[in-house]
């Protein structure tokens, strides 16, 4: 038997399209795969991926960020893969921004790795990008989300996060 199996992607229009993967036919295998597009003034924030500057990105998160210093390129382009993307962009193609959501597309949402851009702050991005996230067609109905920040409390509580209100229930399993 081939390693191979041919799966239905199911999408939101009701199209159905057939593709060939190396993992095992599951009913459960359902891939996400409509891009979405916003539009503010010289800005566009889109999910497709193709559109994604991985150096960009991985620049920023493995030099620039607190959270994920020293993050190998490997691991972004894996991170990547296995979430929902949303990348900023200016008007002149330049990705300037970043933030991936990690989902169950059903119970829990978690927003990662979101950031702009020095030269691009200021503007509301960072908001604009939060809003996006949280608005996204097949994220909007999530009941529980969940993110880490050290320093950007004020911009999330805006969308209605709060601390843990039951912090104890919660458990965390690091690894070096």
């Amino acid at each position: 038997m081939s390693q191979f199996s041919t799966m239905q992607v199911i999408l939101p229009n009701e199209y159905q399209i057939e593709y060939t993967t190396s993992r095992p036919a599951h009913p459960c295998h359902q891939i996400h795969m409509v891009d979405y597009f916003w539009q503010r003034d010289d800005y566009t924030i889109s999910t497709e991926r193709t559109r994604l500057d991985i150096p960009v990105i991985h620049r920023f998160l493995a030099e620039e960020s607190y959270w994920a210093q020293g993050r190998p390129y490997e691991a972004v382009v894996r991170s990547i893969n296995h979430s929902i993307c949303f990348g900023l962009y200016h008007i002149t193609g330049e990705q300037v921004g970043f933030a991936r959501a990690i989902t169950d597309f059903t119970t829990h949402g978690y927003l990662a790795d979101l950031f702009v851009l020095a030269p691009h702050r200021g503007q509301g991005l960072g908001k604009w990008l939060v809003q996006c996230a949280l608005a996204h067609p097949e994220l909007h109905h999530l009941p529980r989300w969940l993110l880490k920040t050290v320093d950007a409390h004020g911009l999330y509580r805006r969308f209605g996060f709060t601390t843990l209100a039951d912090p104890q229930i919660m458990m965390e399993l690091t690894r070096a």
